[in-house]
């Protein structure tokens, strides 16, 4: 699987590249991870209700084919797309969302950090407040979009929404947790890692948070 560092970068381009990353995906393309930052921006997902964002600012809103509803994405959250062909490693959606999960939780482990997930809504949650939010597509047996961990960042905009269609959840991040926090670099590379861990796993092995974590 090939980690694809790319910065800081606009989110509508890159949008566009995973869509044609996937549209031209044969049996024989390599699977990805894609690293980014992105400047302030909310992104809306296909069952996203306008009355979800409470705040008309000069954040841009961007209309994607993502599931899910409105999410904040900006500069100090580590976002980590997940370009991967879901028919070749035969998983459901709720295993992929589960290794998914996984990996963010095995990843704040590693800081000292206990977060859990939620299996009523998709995400990872330390204390009641969620510090990472997951949306994929899956198109023509492939997957797109991915995930987003808070590490580093102004939270303020997420006042401005109900976070993924949730009203008044409140929002964490890793440098409200630990001190000094660390460089959004380290943590991308624990959580690629981790991400390629899980996603290669073996089907007993994928099942088991506790392999991962302990």
């Amino acid at each position: 699987m090939k980690v694809v560092q790319l910065g800081l970068r606009d989110y509508e381009p890159v949008f566009a590249s995973m869509q044609a990353f996937t549209a031209a995906r044969t049996e024989q393309t390599e699977d990805e991870l894609w690293v980014v930052e992105h400047p302030a921006v909310f992104t809306q997902g296909m069952a996203g209700k306008p009355e979800h964002i409470l705040v008309h600012d000069d954040i841009p809103v961007v209309q994607i084919d993502r599931g899910g509803q409105v999410t904040y994405h900006g500069p100090g959250q580590l976002v980590v797309y997940t370009l991967i062909d879901f028919k070749r490693r035969h998983m459901t959606v709720r295993e992929l969302v589960s290794r998914l999960e996984n990996s963010i939780i095995a990843t704040l482990a590693d800081y000292g950090v206990v977060a859990v997930n939620d299996p009523q809504r998709p995400g990872v949650y330390v204390n009641g407040q969620k510090i990472a939010s997951l949306g994929l597509r899956i198109k023509q047996g492939a997957v797109y979009h991915g995930l987003a961990l808070n590490v580093n960042m102004d939270l303020a905009p997420f006042k401005h929404i109900n976070p993924c269609g949730y009203a008044g959840l409140e929002m964490t991040q890793l440098a409200a947790l630990v001190q000094p926090c660390p460089s959004l670099a380290e943590v991308a590379d624990r959580l690629t890692e981790y991400l390629i861990l899980q996603l290669n796993a073996p089907l007993s092995e994928r099942t088991s948070t506790q392999k991962v974590v302990l």
